[in-house]
Protein backbone atom coordinates (compact mmCIF):
# COMPACT_ATOMS: atom_id res chain seq x y z
CA UNK A 1 0.00 0.00 0.00
CA UNK A 2 2.85 2.42 0.80
CA UNK A 3 4.32 1.64 -2.63
CA UNK A 4 1.15 2.86 -4.36
CA UNK A 5 1.21 6.14 -2.44
CA UNK A 6 4.85 6.62 -3.35
CA UNK A 7 4.29 6.00 -7.06
CA UNK A 8 1.41 8.50 -6.94
CA UNK A 9 3.78 11.05 -5.39
CA UNK A 10 6.35 10.58 -8.14
CA UNK A 11 5.99 12.53 -11.33
CA UNK A 12 6.71 10.70 -14.56
CA UNK A 13 8.96 12.55 -17.04
CA UNK A 14 5.94 13.67 -19.10
CA UNK A 15 4.00 14.73 -16.00
CA UNK A 16 7.02 16.76 -14.91
CA UNK A 17 7.24 18.52 -18.30
CA UNK A 18 3.54 19.38 -18.08
CA UNK A 19 3.94 20.65 -14.52
CA UNK A 20 6.85 22.83 -15.67
CA UNK A 21 4.56 24.43 -18.26
CA UNK A 22 2.02 25.19 -15.53
CA UNK A 23 4.69 26.51 -13.12
CA UNK A 24 6.14 28.78 -15.81
CA UNK A 25 2.87 30.00 -17.35
CA UNK A 26 0.27 29.78 -14.62
CA UNK A 27 -3.23 28.46 -15.37
CA UNK A 28 -3.54 26.94 -18.86
CA UNK A 29 -6.04 25.11 -21.00
CA UNK A 30 -5.12 21.77 -22.55
CA UNK A 31 -4.39 23.56 -25.82
CA UNK A 32 -2.10 26.10 -24.11
CA UNK A 33 -0.18 23.31 -22.35
CA UNK A 34 0.15 21.45 -25.65
CA UNK A 35 1.50 24.58 -27.38
CA UNK A 36 3.96 25.30 -24.55
CA UNK A 37 5.51 21.84 -24.47
CA UNK A 38 8.67 22.98 -26.20
CA UNK A 39 9.73 20.59 -28.94
CA UNK A 40 7.09 18.01 -28.03
CA UNK A 41 4.70 16.77 -30.69
CA UNK A 42 1.96 15.41 -28.44
CA UNK A 43 -1.64 14.92 -29.45
CA UNK A 44 -4.23 17.08 -27.74
CA UNK A 45 -5.85 13.94 -26.29
CA UNK A 46 -2.52 12.79 -24.80
CA UNK A 47 -2.05 16.13 -23.02
CA UNK A 48 -5.67 16.05 -21.87
CA UNK A 49 -5.25 12.52 -20.49
CA UNK A 50 -2.06 13.49 -18.65
CA UNK A 51 -3.72 16.55 -17.14
CA UNK A 52 -6.61 14.34 -15.99
CA UNK A 53 -4.12 11.95 -14.37
CA UNK A 54 -2.40 14.88 -12.63
CA UNK A 55 -5.81 16.12 -11.48
CA UNK A 56 -6.67 12.67 -10.08
CA UNK A 57 -3.32 12.59 -8.26
CA UNK A 58 -4.07 16.01 -6.76
CA UNK A 59 -1.12 17.71 -8.48
CA UNK A 60 -3.32 20.13 -10.45
CA UNK A 61 -6.74 21.64 -9.96
CA UNK A 62 -9.06 22.64 -12.74
CA UNK A 63 -11.72 25.25 -13.26
CA UNK A 64 -14.29 25.24 -16.04
CA UNK A 65 -13.86 28.41 -18.13
CA UNK A 66 -16.49 28.50 -20.84
CA UNK A 67 -16.34 25.11 -22.54
CA UNK A 68 -12.76 24.23 -21.56
CA UNK A 69 -11.04 23.41 -18.31
CA UNK A 70 -8.20 25.61 -17.15
CA UNK A 71 -5.53 23.70 -15.20
CA UNK A 72 -3.39 25.16 -12.43
CA UNK A 73 -0.60 23.52 -10.46
CA UNK A 74 -1.58 22.73 -6.89
CA UNK A 75 1.80 21.10 -6.27
CA UNK A 76 4.55 23.68 -5.92
CA UNK A 77 7.82 23.26 -7.74
CA UNK A 78 9.65 23.31 -4.41
CA UNK A 79 7.54 20.46 -3.03
CA UNK A 80 7.99 18.45 -6.24
CA UNK A 81 11.76 18.97 -5.94
CA UNK A 82 11.73 17.80 -2.31
CA UNK A 83 9.71 14.71 -3.22
CA UNK A 84 11.99 13.84 -6.15
CA UNK A 85 15.14 14.31 -4.06
CA UNK A 86 13.67 12.24 -1.23
CA UNK A 87 12.79 9.49 -3.69
CA UNK A 88 16.29 9.59 -5.19
CA UNK A 89 17.93 9.42 -1.76
CA UNK A 90 15.70 6.50 -0.74
CA UNK A 91 16.19 4.50 -3.92
CA UNK A 92 19.83 5.17 -4.73
CA UNK A 93 21.43 5.88 -1.36
CA UNK A 94 19.35 3.78 1.03
CA UNK A 95 17.94 6.91 2.64
CA UNK A 96 21.35 8.44 3.35
CA UNK A 97 21.63 12.11 2.40
CA UNK A 98 25.27 11.95 3.46
CA UNK A 99 25.93 9.28 0.81
CA UNK A 100 24.30 11.49 -1.84
CA UNK A 101 26.52 14.43 -0.90
CA UNK A 102 29.63 12.23 -0.74
CA UNK A 103 28.85 10.91 -4.22
CA UNK A 104 28.44 14.46 -5.52
CA UNK A 105 31.82 15.38 -4.06
CA UNK A 106 33.51 12.24 -5.44
CA UNK A 107 32.02 12.87 -8.88
CA UNK A 108 33.35 16.43 -8.71
CA UNK A 109 29.84 17.84 -9.03
CA UNK A 110 30.54 20.23 -6.17
CA UNK A 111 33.21 22.75 -7.14
CA UNK A 112 34.81 24.98 -4.47
CA UNK A 113 32.21 27.73 -4.97
CA UNK A 114 29.33 25.29 -4.48
CA UNK A 115 31.04 23.69 -1.51
CA UNK A 116 31.32 27.12 0.10
CA UNK A 117 27.61 27.76 -0.50
CA UNK A 118 26.87 24.35 1.03
CA UNK A 119 29.00 25.20 4.08
CA UNK A 120 27.09 28.47 4.51
CA UNK A 121 23.74 26.66 4.27
CA UNK A 122 24.87 24.10 6.84
CA UNK A 123 25.98 26.88 9.20
CA UNK A 124 22.60 28.65 8.78
CA UNK A 125 20.78 25.40 9.53
CA UNK A 126 22.92 24.74 12.60
CA UNK A 127 22.33 28.27 13.89
CA UNK A 128 18.58 27.93 13.38
CA UNK A 129 18.57 24.58 15.20
CA UNK A 130 20.54 26.03 18.13
CA UNK A 131 18.13 28.97 18.39
CA UNK A 132 15.17 26.61 18.29
CA UNK A 133 16.71 24.49 21.05
CA UNK A 134 17.31 27.57 23.24
CA UNK A 135 13.65 28.60 22.81
CA UNK A 136 12.48 25.10 23.68
CA UNK A 137 14.75 25.01 26.75
CA UNK A 138 13.32 28.32 27.97
CA UNK A 139 9.76 26.96 27.69
CA UNK A 140 10.59 23.89 29.78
Amino acid sequence: MVQTQRSDARLTPLELRIMQVLWENGPCTVQAVQENLAGERLAYTTVQTMLNVLHRKGKVRRTLKGKAYEYQASLTQEKANRQAIGDLVDRMFDGSVEELVMNLVKARQLDPKRLERLRALIEEQQTAEREKQVKNDRRS
